[in-house]
């Protein structure tokens, strides 16, 4: 297991740098720049920030200048943020949305589990088709008409929570329950799915055989076969939530790193644009290992050589 994560993290390099390959030019090509404005500057101005940041040099020459800066962890000055360069404001911005995406990810997990193993328990019931009825209502609204809608009604028409802004929390219940319910929804009908499977198989008959207590052979031998699938679920929604919602975080007012990253596409913000994408790289890579080391725990037949 030890060389198999020790290749993984060897073949990540070569991944993030293809990564940051396609981002550094990509974004190069948008039209505009981070130094256009309504009112033209000065070209002598001009000329000195072009200096000030590398822009007077050819683009080859701007990416080894970049990729040098990031081997040092150094993500570089933000351009709409003339005070602040990116690592400042991921110091600030990343523990916001971790702490958003973490709690999210963990009632979506609790909840969901809990939903489908009831429904899968309680298959073709009332309860079954309420579950299934609704994770698929849930899974088709999107974040962006569920945001402004628990806003709306609990935050300005009922008052009992903040419609935004960050601080304390009571401003975390609305975006929190916003990530979270969509998950739930995929989770619960994944874990509904799977569980029905785990449990026709030969283990769990085995299990009941022996007189085993339900709770043992379902919260033990189903629930560990049943799981796999949302696992490796987990990965990529992991890193997504933990690196900040773009639609919640603008929506909400919350200064994590998935409002940075709108504003530095807007702003031609190039650096910005590219810390996130740096980050949300990492996270993705890393939570891919996390899940397949996971995996190979819940499943002795999984083998990484």
């Amino acid at each position: 297991m030890l060389v198999y994560v020790l290749r993984r993290l060897a073949s990540a390099i070569p991944t993030l740098f293809i990564i940051v390959t396609l981002a550094f030019f990509m974004i190069r090509l948008a039209p505009g720049g981070p130094f256009d404005l309504e009112r033209p500057l000065d070209p002598l101005i001009m000329k000195n920030l072009e200096r000030a940041y590398n822009f007077d040099k050819p683009l080859w020459q701007q990416f080894a200048i970049y990729l040098g800066n990031l081997a040092q962890g150094d993500l570089g000055p933000s351009f709409t943020r003339r005070d602040f360069t990116v690592n400042d404001l991921f110091r600030t911005g990343l523990p916001v949305s971790i702490q958003i995406g973490g709690l999210a990810l963990l009632i979506a997990l609790i909840v969901g589990v809990c939903l489908g193993t009831l429904a899968a328990l309680r298959q073709n019931t009332w309860i079954d088709y309420m579950v299934v009825g609704t994770a698929t209502f849930g899974i088709t609204i999107p974040t962006f008409v569920i945001a402004p809608i628990l806003s709306l009604v609990f935050g300005v028409m009922m008052g009992w929570l903040p419609a935004g802004g960050w601080g304390t929390w009571q401003h975390m219940v609305l975006p929190v329950a916003t990530l979270a319910l969509p998950q739930i929804a995929i989770i619960a009908r994944l874990t509904r799915g799977a569980m029905i499977e785990a449990l026709r198989s030969n283990h769990v008959r085995t299990a009941r055989a022996y007189g085993l207590p339900t709770r043992v052979v379902v919260g033990v031998h189903a629930l560990r076969a049943a799981i796999l699938p949302v696992v490796s679920y987990l990965g990529p929604t992991a890193a997504a939530l933990l690196t900040g919602s773009v639609v919640v975080e603008t929506i909400f007012g919350i200064p994590g790193i998935g409002r940075y990253f709108v504003q530095g596409a807007l702003g031609r913000d190039y650096t910005l644009v590219m810390g996130t994408v740096v980050v949300i790289a990492c996270f993705v890579i890393l939570f891919n290992l996390i899940v397949d080391i996971v995996y190979a725990w819940l499943d002795p037949r999984v083998r990484y050589d």
